[in-house]
């Protein structure tokens, strides 16, 4: 999602539509109900914590759909290497907020938890259904667009300082010499929502009967 500077629409919102949808849209909204009550408008700390998590189901889906290619002797079509992007680019957010915000030991912490936690439910959940999966990192995403929207916001009325941006996020994405915090925040932005329709897409992809 390199050198992304506009992104898709970020009001799309994926309305459920079966049980499995409904079910992963719930547990979305329950997992941001405690996210807004730890963190309130702590959103660079919020981020460090989330996309620590938000790297975690690229890398399980990459493997995943690794070992089913090669157990059934089929070409993956391409779902390997772009999960495994998705996965890198959500790590390469973490390393530029942790710049940014500067974790506590007590976010440090969360951070191990929670990434233990959540790799070993997802690992599991992919495997049984993969159709879900997807679909709850799609609406993981949407409320990631929803949160650094409202960051955007809280930089842009100047309740939180517009640093310059460190250099690790001008590396990444090619920014330009004395790029701000806000730049930062839109291209990850932009990087989410891409995120967001594609494990949309591929949820509708695998509620698709395979043909005979």
């Amino acid at each position: 999602m390199k050198d992304s500077l506009i992104g898709p629409d970020l009001s799309a919102h994926h309305a459920p539509q079966t049980l499995s949808d409904r079910i992963a849209f719930r547990v979305v909204k329950f997992m941001r109900f405690f996210a807004d009550a730890f963190f309130s408008k702590r959103y660079g700390h919020r981020a460090v914590v989330l996309e620590t998590v938000a790297a975690v189901p690229g890398m399980v889906g990459g493997l995943l759909q690794h070992l089913k290619a090669l157990r059934q002797i089929r070409d993956d079509q391409g779902w390997i290497r772009e999960l495994l992007d998705e996965a890198e680019n959500e790590r390469m957010h973490l390393m530029t907020f942790i710049q940014i915000a500067q974790p506590t030991r007590l976010e440090r912490l969360i951070i191990m938890f929670g990434q233990a936690i959540f790799y070993n439910l997802y690992f599991f959940l992919y495997l049984l259904a993969p159709r879900t999966a997807h679909r709850i990192v799609g609406y993981l995403e949407e409320e990631a667009v929803v949160s650094y929207t409202h960051y955007l916001a809280e930089i842009e009325e100047g309740r939180v300082e517009n640093v310059l941006a460190p250099k690790i996020a001008l590396d990444y994405w090619h920014l330009p010499e004395g790029s701000r915090l806000i730049d930062v925040v839109r291209v990850v932005r932009a990087d989410e929502a891409g995120h967001r329709d594609r494990n949309h897409q591929m949820a509708d992809e695998l509620g698709i009967p395979a043909k005979a």
